[in-house]
């Protein structure tokens, strides 16, 4: 079973180097987000800009972990280029008034337009075609000057035939070209080679080009509009989680206990990627954000049930233990199928899996160890959380209270059982 990259890189190297080819790429379409890497080169000096393409393109040429590295700037057809010679303008040409004569002689010009039945027709004048079928004979063309006098065109102009530009692209007010390719296996971390680029090439080609800036887009740029987009909303995400848990416990501790577990849980999501040899990506991050539900739901099952134990009268030890006990069936069996269910994915080869193999492996891999944080980090935090609760009171109070007294829990039943007295 071969997977799409791994066919097009057989096909690659089956066809190996085809002199003469401008660009020549072996694509599997698996890039979400753009290609891996891809470095917008923006710059006003078209000169510096095409040099620094071609050092860039040799560069990442020389990287074994990328291949068909490609540009937006290929060169058009041939084009013939005017320049007018300074005889010229002493007798009235411009350069726009030369092209377009050219133009007009070997393209035509139109001279009529009418309508036959239905169709448009329309009429254009120029050159026969034994004299606009060669270089020569723009060589021998005589071009009408403002003064009313033929000249031939060899005398007041030179020409130069090179490629044009099929395309001019422009970022930010300036004139772009991006440079990309794609990575030769897909579990390299296209980031790693980009933060190499930046440190080790970048500085010495723009200290040689000093009118050219960089860009990174593909990938780099989707991730870093995520990461912009999460760093304003995940505060507010996770602020409203704390209040809902907050509000209905009753308690200020026991949602932050809850949310400082979400850290640790990402050793399981750095092991799993580790394991499976895939870079983190920005379809990772997603994983992670529905681990973050998964757990705080796991957590909620807990101490609920803990709460409901305080709340029967139970004492604070005896709590902890009888929840963690009775909830262990339901925190494990809930994570074992989840787990269970993502591994096909996750061990699936398919090209439609490629996109969704890092979000499974977050979430598998995340739950795992978020199932022994619940199980056993969570007792311990709350445990720990009430044992400062203790010393404080037994140092601000001057006595030792029971620690079941000192759970919110047991402070709001002892509240409404004087609500009923009332």
């Amino acid at each position: 079973d071969l997977s799409a990259n791994e066919i097009s890189n057989n096909i690659r190297e089956r066809v190996g180097f085809v002199p003469g080819v401008e660009r020549l790429t072996f694509g599997a379409n698996t890039n979400f987000g753009g290609r891996p890497v891809a470095i917008s080169l923006t710059g006003n000096n078209i000169e510096e800009l095409k040099s620094a393409k071609l050092e860039l393109k040799e560069k990442l040429a020389s990287l074994s972990q990328l291949k068909d590295i490609s540009d937006n700037d290929p060169l058009g057809i041939k084009e013939v280029k005017l320049k007018l010679k300074p005889n010229a303008y002493m007798l009235g040409f411009t350069l726009e008034g030369l092209i377009a004569q050219v133009r007009s002689g070997f393209f035509g010009r139109q001279a009529q337009r009418f309508q036959r039945g239905r169709d448009e027709v329309r009429v254009y004048v120029r050159f026969e075609s034994e004299g606009r079928n060669s270089i020569s004979d723009l060589d021998n063309m005589e071009v009408l000057a403002p003064n009313g006098t033929r000249v031939p065109l060899s005398e007041i102009a030179t020409y130069d035939i090179a490629r044009g530009e099929v395309a001019i692209n422009h970022l930010n007010g300036r004139r772009e070209i991006e440079v990309s390719a794609d990575l030769v296996d897909n579990k390299d971390s296209a980031p790693d080679i980009l933060a190499s680029l930046k440190t080790d090439f970048m500085p010495t080609l723009l200290t040689k080009y000093p009118s050219v800036s960089p860009l990174y887009e593909g990938q780099n740029r989707e991730a870093g509009k995520f990461q912009v987009s999460a760093k304003a909303v995940a505060p507010i995400i996770l602020m409203l989680i704390y209040a809902v848990i907050a509000f209905t416990f009753r308690s200020y501790i026991q949602p932050l206990l809850i949310l400082l577990m979400v850290p640790f849980s990402l050793i399981g999501v750095g092991w799993g990627h580790e394991i499976h040899n895939f870079p983190i990506n920005i379809l990772s991050f997603l994983g992670i954000i529905a681990l973050i539900g998964i757990m705080v739901n796991d957590g909620l099952v807990l101490i609920v049930k803990y709460n409901q134990f305080i709340k029967d009268g139970y004492s604070f030890q005896k709590a902890i233990y009888t929840a963690g006990l009775s909830r262990f069936r339901a925190i494990f069996l809930t994570s074992v199928t989840t787990i269970a269910g993502l591994a096909p994915l996750i061990f699936e080869t398919s090209f439609q899996a490629q996109f969704l193999i890092p979000m499974a492996i977050s979430i598998a891999y995340g739950i795992g160890i978020a199932t022994f944080l619940t199980l056993y980090l969570l007792p311990l935090m709350l445990y720990l959380s009430n044992d400062i609760k203790y010393l404080w009171s037994w140092f601000y109070n001057g006595k030792r209270p029971q620690r079941h007294e000192l759970e919110g829990a047991f402070q709001e039943r002892e509240h409404l059982k004087e609500f009923d007295y009332e």
